[in-house]
């Protein structure tokens, strides 16, 4: 079995499509670890303010197995690919982690690189995985929050409820 921890992303009717990627997620995989769901003003362009929120799972998929399971997941709800990265997303599935696997290719990046410079992604992550270790700098994620910049990129706790 293998750790994941997959961010998740929506500024287009975001409480219906987190809902429903968090209930097919948890279907595909079994027992999800949420994070609280954070908002956060777009990043790279003007458009809705996003939700964002990081889950953990275990599964036996290989990295490429899972990676095509979670496109075809964000295109069940409309995502259309190749279309320009800074732009309004109905859901974005994001690797962060597989287990501690360092891994780059022309289709992913492991660890992705966001964890690092997004407060929307760090900050959830640090939630639920505080005590692990970034496989490539060896820092725990909480304390990578706690040195993290906070006043370049605001977040706040949305009122989301999830069971």
């Amino acid at each position: 079995m293998h750790r994941v921890y997959v961010s998740i992303g929506s500024n287009i009717d975001r409480d219906a499509h987190i809902r429903s990627a968090l209930a097919t997620l948890n279907e595909s995989f079994g027992p999800l670890s949420v994070s609280t769901v954070y908002e956060s003003e777009a990043v790279g362009f003007d458009g809705d303010n996003f939700y964002n929120l990081v889950i953990a799972f275990d599964t036996d998929l290989g990295l490429q197995s899972l990676l095509d399971t979670l496109h075809e997941i964000e295109r069940q709800h409309g995502r259309k690919r190749g279309s320009d990265h800074f732009s309004p997303r109905t859901l974005d599935l994001d690797i962060l982690l597989y287990d501690d696997r360092i891994e780059k290719n022309n289709r992913l990046q492991i660890p992705r690189d966001e964890i690092t410079r997004y407060a929307f992604v760090l900050c959830p992550l640090a939630e639920i995985a505080g005590e692990r270790q970034h496989p490539m700098t060896g820092q725990h994620y909480k304390d990578m929050w706690e040195g993290f910049d906070k006043s370049s990129q605001k977040i706040w706790p949305a009122e989301f409820s999830w069971p």
